[in-house]
């Protein structure tokens, strides 16, 4: 999705967000987006993990019942 953008479009871009926000908004705006991404990215490692301890418990359990 962003590969399309290019870097003219990407420098133009932040040259409206600047004028929109203004440049005392936009350091806050950057570290809000980048918090919110970060908290995404430890959501969504916080739940392959616990997917990935549910599928070890269901694999103990079918090889505890091989074993019987």
């Amino acid at each position: 999705m962003l590969s399309s953008i290019g870097v003219p479009g990407l420098i133009l871009i932040l040259i409206v967000a600047l004028v929109v926000f203004g440049p005392k908004k936009l350091p806050e705006i950057g570290k809000a987006a980048g918090q919110t991404l970060r908290e995404f990215k430890n959501s969504a490692r916080d739940l392959t993990g616990d997917a990935a301890d549910d599928i070890k418990e269901v694999k103990a359990i079918v090889k505890g019942e091989e074993s019987k």
